[in-house]
């Protein structure tokens, strides 16, 4: 029990939620830390996503290279980049996290383009829709449950990875944790992780209210000439 109330006593302390190193502003620099990444990782693969799912071609390669990237370690890569160009700080951090990101958003929308009815995409081509009308009125709305369930689990990943942003002086809710080894603090060590997690629940439940929200929408209708 005295461990559980060590923890509790951290919270209540209100200098940890003051200053520089405080739990608000540890709090923030993981938002930006893991928003950059999720942001950058979207602007690459989503697009690149449903074009290969669009046209069929390439996607299983894409796929197949995106996912071989996810067996190198984040940490791995974040200690190259760190000791290479971009030195320590937010940089390495946010590039590592865009490479663990993007895996998951790429199959994710990739599938859920190629798993559209063809019957429907072969009758929307055949009421003399454009191929880039077909694409966006038919099969992005159909294919946006599975992206979005993508985006979802590289957003969870990213802002539990990004706790190691502390180890290259990248900011976040990792330093609490790092500070804690450092200082044999265990309460600091587990007050951190509970709030790492806490943030990632939030994120989940954030993206399941989406999710919802997003399968409420009526599916697209092709009009017969």
């Amino acid at each position: 029990m005295s461990a559980v109330s060590d923890v509790v006593d951290w919270f209540a302390d209100p200098t940890h939620w003051e200053g520089p190193g405080g739990v608000p502003t540890r709090l923030l620099e993981h938002l930006g830390l893991s928003a950059a990444a999720l942001g950058i990782a979207c602007a690459i693969a989503v697009p690149l996503a449903l074009w290969l799912g669009h046209v069929g071609r390439g996607g299983p390669l894409a796929v197949n290279l995106a996912n071989t990237g996810r067996a190198v370690p984040t940490f791995a890569v974040l200690v190259l980049l760190a000791i290479g160009p971009l030195g320590f700080g937010p940089g390495s951090t946010v590039t590592a996290l865009v490479l663990f990101a993007v895996p998951p958003i790429l199959t994710n929308g990739y599938v859920g383009m190629r798993e559209v009815d063809r019957d429907v995409v072969e009758a929307a081509k055949g009421v003399g829709m454009s191929p880039w009308q077909v694409a966006r009125t038919v099969e992005l709305p159909l294919a946006v449950p599975l992206l979005l369930n993508g985006i979802r689990l590289a957003a969870v990943q990213v802002i539990a990875t990004a706790t190691i942003a502390a180890l290259v002086a990248g900011g976040g809710l990792g330093n609490i944790i790092l500070l804690g080894f450092g200082t044999q603090d265990q309460a600091a060590v587990v007050a951190g992780a509970l709030l790492v997690a806490a943030f990632a629940l939030v994120t989940e439940l954030v993206f399941v209210v989406l999710a919802g929200l997003v399968g409420r929408r009526p599916s697209p209708a092709v009009a017969e000439p």
